[in-house]
C-alpha cells in the first residue's frame, strides 16, 4: 500500500452547493423492470474537459442530491472539468421501489450501475462511492477495465472481515425492523437511530430502505481483482470505516486517508472533497 498524502499535501476546496447548475436527469430500465435515474451535471465553461466521466454512488437512505450535489462534490468536479454522473440507487431518490427484499443487494446495484455507464457510452468511467454505494463501487471495480480510478468513502476493515458494510455497528434486522417502525426509540443502537432519522429527514421510503436492509450484502468481495488505482477515504471518528487501512492494504496498490468526521460529516467536509479531486484529476 502506498503511503497515503498528508493532510497539507491537499488543499480544501470550498465550493457553494448553488453554484452547480441543474443537472440533465434519464433514465435506464434495467432487466428486472427498475427505473434507475441518473443525473448529470457538464464541466465548467472556460474548463479544459477530462473526456473520463465521474460517476457518483451514494449511501443507504440518501440519494445523488443530498450527498453529492448538496455538499459541494459535484460542483468542485465540474469546476474541475469532469463530467459527472450521479446515480441514484434503487430503492432511493428517483429511482424504482419495492419492498421486496429480493431486488436489493449490493451485486444488483452493481448491475445498475454497470447499465448507467452502458447508457453513457463511454469506455471507462471513475468511480466514487461512499457507505454502501462504497460496496456497490468495489463489486461494480472487479468486473472489467470500465473502472479507470476508483475512489471508496465511509467503509474500512468489515469490508475484509465481514464482506460489506460492518453489520457488528450497523445491524441488519434491528435496523430494518426500526424503519419498518417509522421512528427511532431511545434503545436502538445510534447508528441505526441516527439512520432513520437521516431517512426521515430526507424523505425516503421506509419499506424499500428496509427491504436494502435486509439484502445488505455479506458474502465478501474479490477486492485482489481490482486493477483500478484506487483511494479508500474514511473519517477520523467513524465507527462504520475503522481501520480503513486494511481494506486498502487489499485492494493492490490502495492507499488510505483519513479525514475529520463521522460517518455524516466526513463525506461533506473539504477535506473530503479535496481529496476526491486531487485523486482523480490530479
Amino acid at each position: 500500500m502506498a503511503d497515503a498524502p498528508a493532510a497539507a499535501d491537499v488543499e480544501p476546496i470550498d465550493v457553494e452547493p448553488a453554484a452547480v447548475l441543474a443537472p440533465r436527469t434519464a433514465v435506464v430500465v434495467v432487466d428486472d423492470g427498475t427505473a434507475i435515474s441518473y443525473h448529470r451535471w457538464e464541466p465548467d465553461a472556460g474548463v479544459d474537459p477530462d473526456p473520463v466521466p465521474v460517476v457518483l454512488q451514494h449511501g443507504f437512505s440518501s440519494h445523488t442530491q443530498v450527498e453529492w450535489a448538496d455538499h459541494g462534490t459535484v460542483a468542485a468536479l465540474t469546476a474541475a472539468g469532469r463530467v459527472v454522473v450521479g446515480i441514484d440507487a434503487r430503492g432511493h431518490g428517483m429511482s424504482g421501489k419495492s419492498p421486496d427484499p429480493a431486488r436489493y443487494g449490493e451485486p444488483r446495484m452493481a448491475r445498475d450501475l454497470r447499465a448507467v455507464v452502458a447508457a453513457l457510452g463511454v469506455p471507462a468511467v471513475d468511480l466514487v462511492g461512499y457507505s454502501m454505494g462504497a460496496v456497490i463501487a468495489l463489486l461494480a471495480a472487479t468486473d472489467g477495465d470500465a473502472v479507470r480510478r476508483l475512489v471508496v468513502g465511509g467503509v474500512g476493515a468489515g469490508v475484509v472481515e465481514v464482506g460489506g458494510v460492518d453489520t457488528r455497528v450497523l445491524p441488519n434486522d434491528v435496523l430494518a425492523d426500526a424503519l419498518l417502525a417509522g421512528s427511532p426509540h431511545h434503545d436502538l443502537p445510534p447508528e441505526v437511530a441516527g439512520l432513520v432519522a437521516f431517512a426521515a429527514a430526507t424523505g425516503a421510503d421506509f419499506p424499500s430502505l428496509a427491504a436494502q436492509a435486509r439484502a445488505a450484502h455479506q458474502d465478501g468481495i474479490d477486492l485482489a481483482a481490482i486493477t483500478a488505482p484506487t483511494l479508500v477515504i474514511a473519517g477520523d471518528d467513524d465507527p462504520l470505516a475503522e481501520r480503513p487501512h486494511v481494506l486498502a492494504e487489499a485492494i493492490p496498490g490502495a492507499r488510505a486517508r483519513v479525514v475529520p468526521g463521522d460517518h455524516g460529516t466526513a463525506v461533506g467536509s473539504p477535506a473530503f472533497r479535496a481529496a476526491v479531486v486531487a485523486f482523480l484529476c490530479g
